[in-house]
């Protein structure tokens, strides 16, 4: 209870007091045994058991505002179970036990009847009246409890007049028959008292306090009524009275103690059903959440079984396309071998997986490899025996592709060290453009030659410094580029062209470079003068690499989809380092003693401003042209009025 709510309680008289504490023991009581007995079911993407505000029971099956707000009551294990066990199934507890209620009535009329022809057969003499009462009774409850239409057992009653009829119908008429047999019967051999407990019972459990109290002080009356009769004739008042009085105190405790226990679980199983919805929402909620993440998540048991995968997921385990959707067996295909041995190895010993992930690189059938950075989580299913021992061990496996990591890790490196980069480069140009200009007015005057030759090795750095300089500012952070779609078959042509007679690179059937390209124009999202940097780069990097022979490099522009064409630069060079691979289009990265190591970083950056990617890829050993850098350009529509130029709309 909150301070100020106690100290409101301090103010008020000593029974709200004496209250409130009650009432604040009882919440404190409820919060150690639920949390400490109570379990939870779970799913494999959220947890099936969400905790609820149980309400409190305060009407009856037969006025059917049994809940309203109120205090929660004192949890037990047992009712915590039944109503778990309850919470899923489509009738009330109430509702079944009415059910069982109307099928205990059948069975006692019957047993009423067979009793009735058994005392005939001993020789018992029997009251005629007892007798058809019982065949009237035998046959009111069996005829009850097998016409729904009559006793209406599905669904609970939703007006005053239904609920006053069924309880007419059921408790009304044992009072009445029970009662009736117990004073036709008196002093016979028969006793039919013990019949009176089972009404009282069941309006202690489906009809409200006042109503069970009153059902027990009328058979109270009762037998208070059949103790003065038997004194009348000739019995001790005494003894036939405090008899009557103690069946009417036990009659009186059965009903509190039945309404009790049926408000609490019918409380109880409330809050399942409310914790049961909360639960399936939130499953809900975590399976659209983990559905739409970037990253794979694999939910995999100790028999390799996957059991839940999400989408990103299914489409790394796939070369194309999506794999399955869960359960499979993990190692099912033989791609995915290397995953399910590191997965079964984590499983036996847990501590060997390194918290940060490890690499594991899949083998496609068509010689496409994937790496991936696998992350794995250990969890246990717990089992719902309550012996809180340890269920199924599973595990939860974070999947990224490690070019995508790669690629976030690098452009938050490369997206400050730009901003640094664009910085120095524009402090260094106009120190630079003074030497350039000091080492011209230099070489004006008659030098000798070993004078000559340095000033032409201080130029040519110089030159160099300068190319550094531009590339830099070139991919530096600015102003987004206006999109244009280009005429990526004529602008590709003109390029290579030029780019062959600049390296006096003839272009013929015997020539190194072979070109292929599509006839019909085909429009991309990119700048002239970006695209044509992009292709001399890789064409330089070729060439530099390749051999002698003929077709050793090789240019093709081919349509891949809708949306996309992709330009293909291969050479038979040798393959390059998995070593070297990593760092391909990191900046400052050659493998060159003079080079700059910003060609395929500068090719790169200008594809990713215009939605392209670039990349490098290894072909299988029978491909002659190993070798091969692969730019993804997003295509667009040409303008009609000109087709080798149009706006993006």
């Amino acid at each position: 209870m909150p301070r100020d709510g106690a100290a409101h309680e301090k103010r008020g008289s000593a029974r709200d007091r004496r209250a409130g504490d009650r009432r604040a023991g009882d919440r404190r009581q409820t919060d150690r045994r639920t949390s400490g007995h109570t379990q939870q079911d779970e799913s494999w993407f959220g947890a099936v058991g969400v905790d609820g505000e149980p309400g409190d029971a305060r009407e009856s099956f037969f006025d059917p505002g049994w809940l309203a707000a109120g205090e929660t009551p004192p949890d037990s294990r047992f009712m915590t179970r039944e109503a778990r066990r309850v919470a899923i199934a489509q009738d009330t507890a109430l509702v079944r036990v009415y059910r069982t209620y109307a099928a205990a009535r059948a069975v006692v009329g019957l047993l009423l009847v067979l009793a009735q022809a058994a005392g005939g057969l001993l020789g018992v003499r029997l009251v005629l009246a007892s007798t058809l009462l019982c065949i009237a009774y035998a046959v009111q409850a069996i005829t009850f409890w097998l016409l729904p239409s009559l006793s209406a057992l599905k669904h609970p009653p939703s007006q005053r007049s239904q609920r006053r009829v069924r309880w007419l119908a059921t408790i009304g008429v044992d009072l009445a028959v029970f009662a009736a047999l117990h004073v036709l019967e008196a002093g016979s051999s028969f006793n039919f008292a013990a019949l009176l407990v089972l009404p009282v019972l069941m309006s202690g459990v489906l009809t409200s306090r006042l109503l069970a109290l009153a059902t027990a002080a009328g058979v109270t009356l009762m037998l208070l009524f059949m103790a003065w009769r038997g004194a009348s004739l000739g019995g001790d008042l005494n003894a036939l009275a405090l008899q009557a009085g103690l069946a009417g105190v036990g009659l009186f405790v059965i009903a509190l103690l039945s309404g009790e226990l049926a408000g609490r679980l019918a409380r109880e199983e409330i809050a399942a059903r409310g914790s049961l919805e909360l639960a399936r929402q939130q499953a809900q909620l975590n399976r659209l959440v983990i559905e739409e993440m970037v990253d794979g998540v694999l939910v995999v048991d100790h028999r390799l079984r996957v059991r839940a995968a999400n989408p990103a997921a299914r489409e790394l385990l796939a070369e194309a396309g999506l794999a399955p959707q869960a359960p499979f067996p993990l190692a099912s295909r033989r791609a995915w071998a290397p995953l399910a041995q590191a997965v079964e190895a984590a499983l036996g010993d847990p501590r060997t997986w390194p918290e940060a992930g490890r690499d594991i690189a899949l083998a496609f059938e068509r010689g496409h490899r994937r790496n991936l950075r696998v992350r794995i989580r250990f969890m246990r299913r717990r089992e719902n025996n309550g012996g809180g021992t340890d269920g199924e061990p599973f595990c939860v496996l974070l999947l990224e592709d490690v070019r995508t990591a790669e690629a976030r890790l690098r452009q938050e490196k490369l997206a400050a060290m730009g901003r640094v980069s664009a910085g120095i480069a524009h402090e260094i140009r106009n120190p630079l453009a003074a030497i350039s200009q000091a080492n011209a007015l230099l070489l004006e005057d008659e030098l000798g030659a070993t004078q000559q030759r340095l000033a032409r090795i201080v130029a040519d750095n110089v030159q160099r410094l300068k190319r550094i300089v531009d590339d830099v500012m070139e991919v530096a952070p600015g102003a987004p580029p206006v999109v244009r779609v280009i005429d990526a078959t004529a602008e590709i042509a003109a390029a290579a062209a030029d780019w062959a007679h600049t390296v006096d690179l003839p272009l013929g059937a015997d020539s190194r470079l072979r070109v292929d390209l599509p006839t019909q124009p085909l429009g991309v999202r990119f700048d002239p003068e970006h695209l044509r940097r992009v292709l001399v780069n890789l064409l330089d990097n070729a060439r530099r690499h390749a051999s002698e022979a003929a077709g050793a490099i090789f240019l093709r522009l081919v349509v891949r989809d809708d949306a996309a064409l992709v330009l293909s630069i291969a050479s038979d060079s040798p393959p390059i380092p998995v070593e070297v691979e990593r760092y391909l289009f990191e900046p400052f990265f050659s493998t060159r003693s003079r080079g700059a190591g910003l060609g395929l970083y500068i090719c790169r950056e200008l594809c990713e401003r215009y939605g392209a990617s670039i990349e490098y890829r290894t072909k299988p050993d029978a491909d002659r042209l190993r070798n091969e850098f692969r730019v993804v350009m997003l295509r667009g529509a040409l303008s009609p009025a000109n087709p080798t130029l149009g706006l993006v709309p």
